[in-house]
């Protein structure tokens, strides 16, 4: 009798943990990548863009991360904020065509910038990194990818450079995105706001009008209404399962007491 019920309680509580890890890794499995948060900039203004970089890997650490910059709507300035332990390098090269800005005929400009981690030093299993610049101007365009090469201690390299089709469907590695005064679209915009709070994404913070700021802030609030929707949901499929568990556990009891 004693065993029976070991055995059934087991069970329940079992499926509990399970509908719980389902639960919470789903939102944690969306979000843990590459992208911008706010991700939103005026035109003509220095962006400071926070590069918040998760280590994915529970084997390997990040030990170098590459951002790629525009070279057909190229920044003219771009500086970096150093970071303990890890080195930074800007590279400047050749466009591929020259570009006006303004009143001036650019031919070459900043292209990518690479942090590398010293000695000893990378993003391990659980952690993230922030690596900061400041970029500018920002061109008048509808937005600007800044594709990410993430390096890890095992050789493995990760491309976060798939660009987000119009339909606003988040591929497997989408490059983070600034856009240009218009809002980020509603999937990338709901992904920023969930990872956010576990801390596994790559954010840009950027500078923008007040404009950018409100719609920032909406988004923000329905990625929060979303995320509590769906504990909501758990917790009530938690109470199902205790309820069933509960009947469970009391029925061999009313068989023998009738006996």
């Amino acid at each position: 009798m004693t065993t029976s019920l070991t055995r059934r309680a087991t069970a329940v509580s079992g499926a509990l943990l399970a509908t719980a890890a389902l639960t919470l890794a789903a939102p944690l499995a969306a979000s843990a990548h590459v992208h911008v948060e706010p991700g939103q900039a005026s035109a003509g203004s220095y962006t400071t863009l926070t590069f918040k970089v998760p280590n994915e890997s529970a084997t390997a650490s990040t030990t170098s991360v590459t951002v790629d910059l525009p070279t057909d709507t190229p920044f003219t300035s771009v500086s970096y904020l150093p970071v303990p332990g890890w080195t930074t390098t800007v590279t400047t090269a050749a466009l591929p065509a020259q570009v006006t800005v303004g009143d001036a005929t650019i031919t070459e400009a900043p292209v990518s910038v690479t942090w590398t981690a010293v000695d000893g030093v990378g993003i391990t299993d659980g952690q993230f990194q922030e690596f900061p610049i400041s970029a500018g101007p920002v061109p008048e365009t509808g937005s600007v990818e800044l594709p990410a090469h993430q390096s890890y201690s095992d050789g493995t390299v990760v491309d976060w450079a798939e660009a987000t089709p119009a339909s606003g469907e988040e591929p497997e590695h989408p490059a983070p995105t600034l856009y240009i005064e218009d809002a980020p679209p509603a999937s990338e915009d709901a992904g920023m706001a969930a990872g956010s709070g576990s801390g596994a994404e790559m954010t840009v913070a950027s500078a923008s009008d007040s404009d950018a700021a409100t719609a920032a802030a909406d988004a923000s609030t329905s990625a929060s209404l979303a995320v509590g929707l769906g504990i909501g949901g758990f917790a009530l499929g938690a109470i199902a399962l205790v309820v069933a568990a509960v009947a469970l556990l009391r029925r061999p009891a009313s068989r023998e007491a009738g006996r």
